[in-house]
């Protein structure tokens, strides 16, 4: 005797199922006029086609009771192209949240992402990460947050006493903007609001690398960070002395940090020089930020940003699959943009 199933999964129309994916995310994923914003920008307006969405439906109660989904990316894999899947919004509904209905769910976007993609990937958090594993994703290693002090008077405070840590401070910061100008080498940095065919122009398939990147051309800049409703950033496009674009960096401010969303240079996945950073740095100052961030996976982490004062923080895991299993797991080049938000 066939015992039904208790759960069934279904590929969602995003057009006709909006409301029900949002009901399923509501307070499971963020505020509801976030995620509404993010579901038009995010499933409706991607260049790369809509998101690989499945429902979870209870058969007893006909509920769908949860969602999960694999958002298009175009990527470089060890020097062709290739489209890969960026995991996210996996939501199950609180009266069916143990690890049974996650891992249904969650084996059957795997299985149909493999159809699509010849890479999955996404960045769990703690509670989601037991189910990554037990579907059989592996270690992309880790995106790991770099931070770089520019005004050094609360450092000066934490370590001194209060009639020495102004004086202390004024120096040390006197002391890295002349370290920075002589770094910087001439490079000069410029805002603009909106990527342009100029800053896209950085972006070459030949200087991508081995492993994985996404394609970062002027497709990418507009529908990822112009377009985006969930980001407020801005490009600091760092010119030569002949005024030519040799690097660019997306930036958000945060508080008094500025956080770097995405970047990429003429050295392609080698990373921004280090003249290139002391031109960011630089900018960053005079535009008034205590500090910049950004969180860049191992393969993107070379030893130029803790030469430029970079300390790492805290890191969180990245995962993925290819859809041959037997080819091996790439280096992954990856940064905030590579994920959803």
């Amino acid at each position: 005797m066939n015992v039904p199933p208790a759960y069934t999964v279904h590929a969602a129309d995003l057009a006709r199922d909006r409301e029900v994916i949002l009901g399923l995310w509501r307070g499971n994923l963020g505020q509801d006029a976030r995620m509404a914003a993010k579901y038009d920008w995010f499933y409706r307006q991607c260049p790369y086609g809509e998101p690989l969405t499945l429902l979870l439906r209870h058969e007893e109660s006909g509920a769908w009771v949860g969602v999960a989904s694999a958002g298009p990316r175009r990527m470089r894999v060890d020097g062709r192209e290739a489209m890969a899947g960026v995991l996210v919004d996996l939501a199950v509904a609180a009266e069916h949240r143990s690890l049974g209905p996650a891992l249904i769910l969650q084996m059957a976007l795997m299985e149909a992402g493999a159809q699509r993609f010849e890479l999955l990937y996404g960045f769990p958090n703690d509670k989601a990460t037991a189910v990554f594993k037990r579907v059989g994703y592996a270690s992309l290693g880790q995106l790991i947050r770099y931070a770089r002090v520019l005004r050094h008077g609360d450092y000066a405070r934490r370590k001194l006493p209060a009639l020495l840590a102004a004086p202390a401070g004024f120096l040390l910061d006197l002391a890295d903007r002349v370290r920075l100008w002589w770094n910087a080498g001439g490079l000069r940095g410029d805002w603009q609001v909106r990527a342009d065919p100029a800053l896209a122009a950085v972006w070459s398939p030949g200087q991508a690398g081995s492993g994985a990147v996404a394609v970062r051309d002027l497709d990418f800049l507009r529908w990822r960070i112009d377009a985006s409703p969930l980001v407020e950033a801005r490009y600091l496009a760092v010119r030569d002395r002949h005024g030519a674009i040799v690097a660019w960096f997306a930036c958000e401010t945060r508080e008094f940090s500025l956080h770097l969303v995405d970047a990429w240079s003429l050295q392609g996945a080698a990373g921004p020089t280090s003249a290139q950073l002391a031109a960011l740095l630089r900018a960053a100052r005079a535009a008034g930020h205590a500090s910049v961030s950004i969180e860049l996976s191992d393969a993107a982490a070379t030893p130029v940003w803790p030469r430029a004062g970079f300390l790492a923080r805290e890191p969180r895991q990245v995962f993925g699959r290819m859809r041959d299993a037997g080819a091996g797991m790439p280096a992954a080049w990856l940064t905030t943009a590579d994920e959803d938000e």
